[in-house]
């Protein structure tokens, strides 16, 4: 009996099972964002006059990790299914299931983060430039997790490098790939920002995360498929995803000039 304890790899989403409890790829990639942050703050504070210790660092992620699974769960409910949840509420908290969204994932750890400051006496802005980096490289993470799952792809094209997904119409973008690049572009930008650039100003170089997330985002949309269908401004169709990311580029707009030298 014991060889049917453990199965490595029992589906496409599954990782691994043990004693009948399912470890999917997704989550693995959460973790692996979360252990990669903790390595990197401890190094990077010193670019911010931070001197935590890997307790409080272990600490303040605990709140992060609640605040992006709660954040991202509940910003999936309400911006993308609120009327499949209200007849299934039992469902929200079933986040094995899919559904998490990035904006409500962003606005779980900003809470939590401010709680545990404030709590803790910890320069915000200070820790929301270090955090920058780690957050980006989560959101790369997150974003091969998707495409091991095969959802979040992009529309039908003839492009070279076009794929097929599993149970899916035509050739698509892999714009989960195309995610992870875009990530990974954010997280060196923001980290040449937090070790380069002087004079220092806090908090601009996470008010240039916000901005540099949201642009790509806005145009990564035009390549995603949108299952969700768009929103009719009278004078351009918005995605959903775009709707919810301009309000990160104008909130990283003002505090870029807000956290930057006095005229």
């Amino acid at each position: 009996m014991e060889h049917n304890m453990i199965h490595l790899f029992p589906s496409r989403t599954i990782a691994l099972e043990l004693l009948g409890l399912s470890i999917h790829w997704y989550g693995l990639m959460y973790l692996a964002g979360f252990v990669l942050a903790f390595l990197l703050l401890p190094r990077l504070q010193k670019w911010r006059g931070l001197d935590l210790s890997k307790d409080d660092w272990a600490q303040l992620l605990s709140w992060g990790i609640i605040g992006v699974i709660v954040g991202g769960r509940l910003g999936f409910v309400l911006f993308y299914e609120p009327g499949f949840f209200v007849r299934y509420p039992l469902e929200i908290i079933q986040v094995w299931h899919g559904g998490m969204s990035s904006h409500g994932g962003f606005i779980g750890v900003a809470i939590s983060l401010y709680i545990i400051s404030r709590k803790r006496n910890i320069n915000l802005l200070a820790l929301a430039d270090c955090l920058a980096v780690p957050i980006a490289l989560g959101l790369a993470f997150g974003r091969v997790g998707n495409f091991i799952n095969g959802e979040l792809y992009g529309v039908v094209t003839n492009v070279p490098w076009a794929m097929k997904f599993p149970e899916i119409e035509g050739l698509r973008h892999p714009t989960q790939l195309y995610a992870v690049v875009k990530d990974l572009l954010i997280a060196g930008v923001c980290f040449w920002h937090l070790k380069k650039v002087k004079p220092i100003y806090l908090g601009r170089t996470f008010a240039l995360f916000l901005m540099l997330y949201g642009i790509l985002r806005y145009l990564l949309e035009y390549f995603r498929d949108q299952p969700y269908g768009f929103f009719d401004l009278w004078f351009i169709l918005l995605s959903r995803g775009q709707l919810l990311t301009i309000p990160m580029i104008i909130v990283g707009y003002v505090l870029w000039r807000k956290f930057g030298p006095r005229k």
